[in-house]
């Protein structure tokens, strides 16, 4: 379901959407985690969309990458993205933050 590399992103510049959430019981799967993978699925399909990471050890972590503002615009009103963003607020989650960054350098490092 998640990604489990970093994700391959182009030069910079780029846009980041940060969700950092908190589940209301995570012990209570009640389709989140169906939600989670029909999200990712969906979002690969959407224009300017351009790789995910994301990680969950009690808070949860997800960055999406996109190629512009109108990209994330676009993503944000998907029907059935809005549908499970009202999911998380009503059932999922206790708490999150959104926040959305342009990407002006980025670099890494490999071990061979």
């Amino acid at each position: 379901m998640e990604p489990l590399e970093p994700a391959t992103t182009p030069e910079p510049p780029y846009w980041a959407v940060i969700f950092t959430t908190l589940r209301h019981d995570p012990r209570d799967d009640d389709g989140y985690e169906q939600a989670t993978a029909r999200m990712l699925e969906l979002a690969r399909t959407q224009p300017g969309f351009l790789g995910v990471e994301s990680a969950r050890d009690g808070l949860g972590i997800t960055v999406s990458y996109w190629q512009d503002e109108e990209s994330i615009r676009s993503w944000k009103a998907e029907t059935e993205h809005a549908a499970a963003q009202e999911r998380g607020r009503s059932e999922w989650y206790r708490h999150f933050e959104l926040r959305v960054a342009r990407v002006e350098r980025a670099y890494g490092f490999t071990r061979p």
